[in-house]
């Protein structure tokens, strides 16, 4: 037995959200799987962009990653040992098309095919994202998100997954967060492909948003009792005080992170009041565009990690304003320099909540990244983390019981991984990967969840064993 168990007390409860609260944990491919040249796989954004000097913070790549690929099994076998029944992971698009569209890699659909039944056969539900960010290397060549004709090639690579996986699959995610990818690859240049500029921004802008459209109505018609879903980045946004001009300012950055992506889709368009800088996208409008953007999802993905402080800046151009980083503010803050604010998870579950088409809210990602250092006997005693979770969980339950239709929360993540431009330095899993030797230890934030998630009956053997323990100790 595990003396982890000594410093774990859990008051809130799992019944407390009901028994229809789906408990899962999160993935992406580019991020834990490795392999990224084995087996008739193509190349990435990813896997081009991390080649590049000064792009990734410690240099790293994702070509080994968690190994993934090879070690799924026992990643399986941890996420069922801790008592969650729901994984969510990504498809790795140019696994499954190397070139991004026509050519069919059989191998990679043999790999996802043994992941969906090593889930199944162990009592996990799969949630797939179809797309995780890691375009298709050949598909940029053409353009990637600013041509249209991304709305063909995701069509096809979206129906092609939903037939070769919609037998035993019926939890579909579209894209994962939106703003982010097309912000940070197309506008701010800091993520694949590295473009910038507002040029870029608009049509990646458009077509993503269009995507999710498309790719709900492909996974309806092929699968009409799926239950259909897409993730948006979030963040409580406030100003630093409420003068005028910082109100206003705070009004732009909630437009752009938080309401760019969703409002389309729920039939509102683009909310290009607050952002008059965005109505060049008007250019890239084709006849029904307006209509075609608006899917009628089974669930929203809702996935927070902060707040925002934002003040008016003359200096920043298209929104006038600018985030206080949390260093300068002198709050509390993660390994990655945001703000701890569980709150805001609360904040944002009300916020989209009043949007009357949403029906369903699923916390699709949440987590913290923090310092985890490993013992000599091989335990991670990550106090910050637990803490988090349970004030997060605190928020959500309260939001639950003040009628918010929230439904699930998946953690971010099961496995430390490669986090994207800041490489292997964040580490925001429940598992502490050891990267030398692909060792994975649990931490305790890891047997924090097994125990709150336990049916009451495994829940009395550990509490009796903790006790035990206590008074040996």
């Amino acid at each position: 037995m595990n003396h982890n168990f000594l410093s774990i007390r859990v008051k809130i409860k799992k019944e407390d959200f009901g028994n229809d609260f789906q408990w899962g944990v999160t993935t992406a491919a580019y991020q834990i799987e490795g392999a990224y040249n084995v087996d008739g796989k193509g190349l990435s954004i990813w896997d081009e962009f991390t080649q590049k000097s000064g792009k990734i913070k410690d240099k790293t790549t994702g070509n080994i990653a968690c190994d993934h690929y090879n070690r799924y099994r026992e990643d399986v076998s941890i996420i069922k040992n801790l008592n969650f029944k729901n994984y969510r992971f990504s498809l790795s698009w140019s696994r499954i098309l190397p070139f991004g569209t026509k050519l069919i890699n059989p191998q990679g659909i043999d790999y996802y095919n043994k992941l969906i039944d090593t889930c199944l056969e162990n009592g996990i539900t799969p949630w797939i994202t179809l797309y995780h960010w890691d375009l298709p290397l050949e598909l940029q060549h053409k353009g990637g998100w600013c041509n249209r004709e991304i709305l063909n090639w995701f069509a096809e690579f979206t129906e092609l997954c939903v037939k070769r996986f919609g037998d035993r699959v019926k939890n579909w995610i579209i894209l994962n967060e939106p703003m982010v990818y097309t912000g940070a690859g197309y506008f701010l240049g800091y993520h694949a492909p590295g473009k910038k500029g507002l040029l870029n921004f608009l049509p990646a802008m458009h077509h993503a948003t269009l995507a999710q459209g498309i790719g709900g109505r492909i996974v309806r018609d092929y699968l009409p009792k799926a239950n259909i879903g897409t993730t948006f980045s979030c963040s409580y946004i406030e100003p630093t005080d409420y003068k005028p001009k910082n109100v206003a300012a705070a009004r732009r950055f909630d437009a752009l992170l938080n309401r760019l992506y969703i409002e389309p889709i729920l039939g509102k368009g683009y909310p290009l009041e607050e952002l008059p800088a965005l109505r060049k996208v008007e250019r890239f409008f084709q006849v029904n565009d307006e209509a075609n953007m608006a899917f009628e999802f089974d669930f929203i993905g809702l996935q927070n990690y902060t707040r925002e402080v934002i003040q008016h800046s003359w200096y920043v151009p298209y929104i006038s304003g600018k985030i206080i980083e949390a260093s300068k503010r002198g709050v509390k803050a993660t390994t990655m320099g945001w703000e701890v604010y569980p709150e805001s998870v609360y904040n944002m579950l009300h916020q989209y909540f009043k949007y009357k088409k949403v029906k369903n809210i699923i916390v699709t990602e949440s987590g913290a990244a923090f310092q985890d250092n490993l013992t000599d006997d091989k335990t991670v005693i990550d106090k910050q983390r637990v803490k988090y979770f349970k004030e997060v969980l605190e928020y959500v339950l309260k939001a639950k019981q003040e009628g918010v239709n929230v439904n699930g929360y998946f953690v971010w993540s099961l496995l430390d991984n490669f986090e994207w431009s800041e490489g292997f330095t964040q580490r925001f899993g429940l598992v502490y990967t050891d990267y030398r030797t692909q060792e994975r230890i649990i931490k305790n934030s890891g047997y924090w969840f097994q125990k709150f998630l336990a049916s009451q009956s495994i829940k009395k053997i550990i509490d009796n064993q903790a006790n035990f323990l206590e008074k040996e100790w």
